[in-house]
């Protein structure tokens, strides 16, 4: 399945390794990892929970991963996103993509990440020293996805 949402952390290398071997005719591999920072918007951050809606969240990653395939020549994609609370450092997302060659590859894979930052319906969280606080879609996830409108 080529997304995946859950509490449980992910190993990269495992889901890399799985994902290559799937087509003998991948030329490319890129992944990226997103994890929890210690910083955010100029204060300490000392947990983050994330949550969703599960049919709604799963469909709209599925809903962008189709798009990237849609757009490049594409083998596959991978999304691993996790939900619950988590700590600075841990990893939280995990998108991959395979291709013939590397341009697709990355482009694939930067799309799907300025996608899901803002198109993916996931509430976050943040502890810091004045409380909770719901975080927001930055202003430059919004720039960087304005460049694939085409």
């Amino acid at each position: 399945m080529p997304v995946r949402v859950q509490t449980a952390d992910f190993d990269l290398s495992t889901e890399v390794a799985q994902l290559r071997l799937a087509n003998p005719r991948v030329g490319a591999v890129v992944s990226f990892v997103g994890t929890v920072r210690d910083l955010n918007e100029g204060a300490a951050v000392s947990a983050m929970e994330l949550e969703h809606y599960p049919a709604m969240t799963e469909r709209a990653l599925e809903q962008i991963v189709e798009q990237a395939k849609a757009r490049w020549p594409i083998f596959d994609a991978l999304v691993i996103h996790r939900v619950g609370p988590m700590q600075p450092r841990e990893q939280i997302v995990l998108v991959a993509v395979t291709s013939p060659h590397r341009g697709e590859a990355f482009a694939a894979c930067e799309f799907i990440m300025d996608y899901l930052k803002t198109q993916a319906p996931f509430w976050k969280k943040e502890q810091t020293p004045d409380g909770a606080r719901w975080v927001d879609a930055r202003e430059s996830d919004d720039t960087a996805l304005a460049k694939w409108a085409q």
